[in-house]
């Protein structure tokens, strides 16, 4: 299916309400999260929405998870849990990243995350400028989808919550990254922690700031 673009919408013209999106069946938004880190999995989130909730959310300024605060993502994550039809989370492994590439294991992930709904859409919109192989369900690409649709931008905070909650988790088995604070990704922190402790067994060995450093024997 064709690729969608921004176009200059003013706040009140998400896709859902353009007529675009006229379909009789669910729509489902899909993102991601965790592409960039060094540690841990990249998650994915796939959510359908009910046409009674999309101006609710749109009241409460959804947008994408990345530009909202920590507290503010968690509010909105369990307002979607409530009113969404469905919502489901896929993930890719580290050593799944390493064996795949991170934009193999980004479209596995939320190819997993379609594929666990039990509410199927007519239609998937993918965040981004790839489509998702072998999906058995229509789709749709949609470039900085998460400022479009509140699909997407509902999956973009699912997605991050809970890949946040995991990596909060996973900070107490591996204290010495400062995890809880950069949530994986390689802040200067992560980075002096790397040289000077090595690699955990979910850092990401085929990312360039983790090739040249020895594993750290926990």
């Amino acid at each position: 299916m064709r690729e969608i673009k921004p176009a200059p919408w003013d706040n009140s013209s998400w896709l859902e309400f353009s007529s675009y999106s006229n379909m009789q069946g669910a729509v489902g938004g899909v993102d991601e999260v965790g592409r960039g880190a060094l540690f841990g999995p990249v998650v994915a989130a796939a959510v359908i929405l009910p046409v009674e909730a999309l101006s609710i959310l749109m009241s409460d300024n959804i947008k994408d998870s990345k530009k909202l605060s920590s507290s503010r993502r968690t509010k909105l994550a369990e307002k979607i849990t409530t009113l969404a039809l469905d919502w489901r989370i896929g993930y890719a492994t580290t050593a799944e990243i390493d064996e795949l590439n991170i934009l193999q294991a980004t479209l596995l992930a939320m190819k997993r995350a379609v594929l666990k709904l039990k509410v199927k859409p007519e239609l998937c919109l993918i965040d981004g400028n790839q489509l998702v192989k072998n999906l058995p369900i229509p789709q749709a690409t949609i470039v900085k989808g998460d400022e479009i649709s509140l699909n997407i931008a509902a999956a973009s905070i699912m997605a991050k919550v809970w890949r946040d909650d995991l990596v909060q988790r996973l900070a107490l088995k591996y204290p010495l990254y400062d995890l809880a604070n950069n949530k994986g990704y390689g802040s200067q922190h992560h980075l002096l922690a790397l040289q000077k402790y090595g690699l955990s067994p979910l850092h990401r060995r085929s990312f360039r700031p983790c090739q040249t450093i020895l594993d750290f024997r926990f």
